[in-house]
């Protein structure tokens, strides 16, 4: 059985409009920390589309051949705003785990930073750990996206950075 949205909960509003400047093909840079030191940093494309009537943004990325842990590197993801909740939801999949990443947040007053937190297993210890994810337009042909993750001591610390350039 399949439950119908109607009315204010089916309607595309303002606050899904927000997410306008993610929509489009853009070069990504990827800097990610798995422990101390330098990043690995990698590229690739994410193409960032509306879906099923301006809903949701839809999320394909597809990471550009190069060495390194994470070879044929591919993700999926949807992005939208739940009007029953009052809050923008994501999820998020890819080529590097089986799992399925979910995150809930907010837009800042000035419409151009999310911040969005979830909930996930670590790999190495098999216990949830939390995520807090930002997005920041910085125009509307970039935006930079910054991931963090609490360690087992609960301090935060940064795990990912890509920056997005639209392609012309």
């Amino acid at each position: 059985m399949t439950e119908q949205c109607d009315g204010p909960a089916s309607t595309v509003t303002d606050e899904h409009m927000k997410l306008t400047p993610f929509a489009g093909v853009f070069a990504a840079e990827v800097k990610l920390w798995m422990g101390p030191g330098d990043p690995h940093i990698s590229t690739g494309v994410m193409v960032n589309e509306w879906d099923l009537g301006g809903a949701f943004l839809k999320q394909t990325y597809t990471g550009d051949q190069q060495e390194g842990p994470f070879l044929n590197f591919e993700g999926r993801g949807y992005w939208g705003y739940n009007t029953d909740i009052g809050k923008y939801e994501g999820f998020w999949i890819d080529t590097a785990c089986t799992s399925i990443q979910t995150e809930t947040g907010d837009v800042d007053p000035s419409g151009k930073a999310w911040t969005m937190v979830g909930q996930l297993v670590n790999p190495q210890t098999g216990q949830p750990m939390s995520k807090r994810s930002l997005y920041t337009v910085i125009s509307d042909d970039e935006h930079l996206m910054e991931s963090f993750f609490a360690g087992p001591d609960g301090a935060e610390f940064k795990a990912m950075e890509i920056r997005f350039k639209r392609k012309k």
